[in-house]
């Protein structure tokens, strides 16, 4: 467990110019003094970490240090590289070219069409989504507020959170933290996330409730949705809840899916057409039937 988070450390610092004790601490849920012994087992290991003292001070590797990849079988060394260009494509070229440098890789064979696994965590959004990312980031490391529009199902509001972790999960990014406005946690998908400014304010890290630290529950899918579809649409069926959401009838696949957001599965059953017929919820088969309705006078106005 040491040596994962002495690696785990390692990482942080090469990726950073400068980052603090106590963000160190948050991070790897270890206590300061903790963090202090990691700092001189690696300095013991030979790597060169200076530590700053005062404002703006921290902890940091020396410029130009390049990690021996000989301490790294081929398979680490090769996940390593995945997973930087993965980060390469939400993030500044030239600091992922830095970073494989001290790896002692070359970026030439990094970006090889024979790589084994190629990860790009862009969007449509790619070049707006890497500036919110640089932003989140500086006002994680630094400890500051951030304020942001945020479009959600009922409109647009102005939110100011805590930013405790920009994280790629579900198929999108979102920022994760404090909002001041609702004084509770809350995740928010970065592409509904626009004018992202930096406050002057700085905050305290809080202590991260237990039952908070599992984001999965932040999106419960507690409400089931239980649907006829037909054979036609199984891959689509497979691709989005997996092979196991289904059971095959005489009518058709017969499927049972939790969801947390009613907006996102309407839109997703809208999308199949005259391929599905919901049998439960009752509130959402009537507010479909409503929809498309609605949709028929568009094309048959009088």
């Amino acid at each position: 467990m040491k040596l994962d988070r002495l690696m785990g450390i390692l990482t942080v610092l090469l990726q950073n110019d400068r980052v603090t004790a106590p963000y160190l601490a948050e991070k790897f849920e270890v206590t300061r003094r903790t963090i202090g012994r990691d700092i001189d087992a690696l300095c013991q290991a030979g790597i060169p970490i200076a530590t700053h003292q005062g404002t703006g001070g921290g902890i940091s590797v020396a410029p130009g240090f390049k990690l021996d990849k000989s301490i790294l079988t081929t398979g680490e060394l090769s996940g390593i590289i995945a997973a930087l260009k993965g980060l390469g494509s939400v993030s500044e070229q030239m600091q992922i070219e830095r970073t494989l440098d001290k790896l002692g890789a070359n970026t030439d064979a990094v970006i090889s069409l024979h790589e084994p696994v190629v990860i790009d965590l862009a969007s449509n959004y790619k070049g707006y989504l890497t500036e919110k990312i640089e932003i989140l980031k500086k006002a994680i490391i630094d400890g500051r507020l951030v304020e942001f529009d945020y479009h959600y199902s009922k409109g647009q509001s102005r939110r100011r959170i805590e930013p405790y972790t920009a994280l790629f999960q579900w198929t999108s990014w979102y920022v994760f933290g404090f909002c001041t406005l609702r004084q509770d946690w809350r995740l928010f998908k970065l592409n509904r996330l626009w004018n992202l400014t930096i406050c002057e304010e700085q905050f305290a890290l809080r202590q991260l409730p237990p039952e908070k630290r599992n984001l999965n529950s932040h999106l419960s899918d507690d409400i089931k949705l239980v649907a006829v579809f037909d054979k036609s649409v199984e891959f689509q069926l497979i691709e989005t809840y997996g092979p196991y959401c289904y059971y095959e009838t005489e009518d058709g696949l017969k499927a049972k899916i939790g969801f947390t957001n009613r907006s996102f599965i309407i839109s997703w059953l809208l999308g199949f057409g005259d391929k599905v017929k919901v049998l439960e919820p009752y509130d959402i088969a009537e507010e479909i039937k409503t929809i498309a309705k609605n949709i028929l006078s568009l094309y048959f106005e009088t």
